[in-house]
C-alpha cells in the first residue's frame, strides 16, 4: 500500500470553493479505480486558517501516478489551484 497526504492553505473568503473541492476530491471515491481510500477534510482550528488536508491509498506508487493523471483527478485538481496559497505533500509506503 502506498500513502498520499496533502495539505493546502486556502485563500481567505474562499469558504465556499474550498469546501467545494473537498467534496469533489472524495467524490472521486469509486469513479477512479486506483483510488483505495480518501478522507478530505477542511480544518476546524481557527488559529490555522482556511486549511485542508487529504489522505488517499493506493495499492502502489505506480497507482498513484496513474490517479493523479487521470483527467477526472486533474479537474477536481484545477479547482484547488484557483484558491490555494500553498501546498505541502508526503507519500509513503504502508
Amino acid at each position: 500500500m502506498y500513502r498520499h497526504v496533502v495539505v493546502w492553505k486556502f485563500a481567505e473568503n474562499t469558504e465556499k470553493e474550498a469546501q467545494e473541492f473537498i467534496s469533489a476530491l472524495c467524490g472521486l471515491f469509486g469513479v477512479i479505480p486506483e483510488l483505495k481510500s480518501v478522507e478530505a477534510r477542511l480544518n476546524t482550528n481557527p488559529e490555522n486558517g482556511l486549511c485542508g488536508v487529504l489522505i488517499s491509498d493506493f495499492d502502489s506508487k505506480e497507482d498513484m501516478e496513474q490517479y493523479k493523471a487521470d483527467p477526472r483527478h486533474v479537474a477536481v485538481s484545477g479547482m484547488c489551484k484557483k484558491i490555494r496559497l500553498s501546498r505541502e505533500a508526503v507519500d509513503y509506503e504502508l
